[in-house]
């Protein structure tokens, strides 16, 4: 598989909005103004329609599929956390909360692979073990290099990721992060973005011990380093997707919010490899805690 994604599936919410069952390992959610669950719920669904209309009108492919009334999911705007798509295999990933689990449609598996032969591989009887993995959100995947890079946490679990490792032949790079306030990063795609040629990361909130490694890895597969800062991963900045429109150009997927933290020099930077694109969806990250890499599941 190549780096950047040809075709990504987005999940329109039906009830999106701040959830307890997940704020507590998500120091990225915010509860102010949440019990204004409806005017949330349709500004949410407001900044996703015009979300896909942009990366539509940009050249990207999107398939959308709709969110089920019942039972009400907050957090099924974020896909990416639930199942990965790769050349033979489907994964489906456990899930920390049990609210996410529900997530998990057959239909929508259905959808998207049609008559594909593809092998389903389901992680998810780690749960009975509270033993979590939340897919490309809790692992960010080299996947010319067949590494996978992962921050330990709470909803990132060791002997889940080996297994995974196992299923999809990738090496564990695993290393714990942690945020401004020393708290575990919940998962690894808030802090890291991995394109085809480069890198944008907050080396900053690697512990110390596990840095260099981290650092001699992506130099070794010859990405160039964007350093993040730790309040620039508090604007999303870390959580970004590398993408192809349909001439093939490299397209750096990210919100609005991430866009306006960016210094000059790395937006420089990234304008040597990709162009860039920004949608506008700060009602999804204030309550939902999570941007744009979050909401696209790569497809192909």
């Amino acid at each position: 598989m190549i780096q950047p994604a040809k075709k990504i599936m987005m999940v329109r919410p039906k009830h999106f909005g701040f959830d307890p069952a997940s704020a507590d390992s998500n120091a990225f959610q915010h509860k102010e103004g949440a019990e204004q669950k409806n005017d949330i719920a349709t500004e949410a669904i407001a900044e996703f329609d015009a979300a896909v209309t942009k990366l539509r009108a940009n050249g990207l492919e999107v398939l959308v599929i709709q969110d089920t009334n019942k039972p009400e999911k907050p957090n099924a705007v974020f896909p990416n956390n639930w199942i990965s798509f790769h050349e033979n295999q489907v994964l489906i990933y456990p899930m920390m909360a049990e609210n996410r689990r529900w997530e998990r449609r057959d239909e929508i598996l259905d959808e998207v692979l049609g008559e594909s032969e593809k092998q389903i591989i389901d992680l998810s009887e780690f749960e009975k073990e509270s033993k979590f993995l939340e897919s490309t959100g809790s692992v960010v995947i080299d996947y010319v290099n067949d590494l996978a890079y992962a921050c330990i946490s709470a909803r990132t679990d060791q002997d889940v990721l080996e297994k995974m490792c196992e299923v999809l032949k990738l090496e564990p790079i695993l290393f714990e992060a942690v945020d401004k306030e020393g708290l575990e990063i919940y998962h690894t795609n808030v802090m890291m973005c991995l394109a085809a040629d480069y890198a944008v990361i907050c080396l900053e909130s690697i512990k110390e011990e596990y840095r260099d490694a981290v650092v001699a890895a992506l130099t070794k597969t010859g990405h160039q380093l964007i350093e993040l800062s730790m309040d620039q991963i508090y604007h999303f900045a870390g959580n970004m997707m590398e993408t192809l429109d349909e001439s093939g150009n490299s397209v750096l997927v990210m919100s609005d919010t991430a866009m306006k933290s960016l210094t000059i020099d790395q937006k420089e930077t990234v304008a040597q490899f990709s162009q860039t694109l920004s949608i506008h969806i700060p009602t999804i990250e204030k309550y939902g805690g999570g941007s744009a890499r979050c909401m696209m599941c790569r497809l192909e």
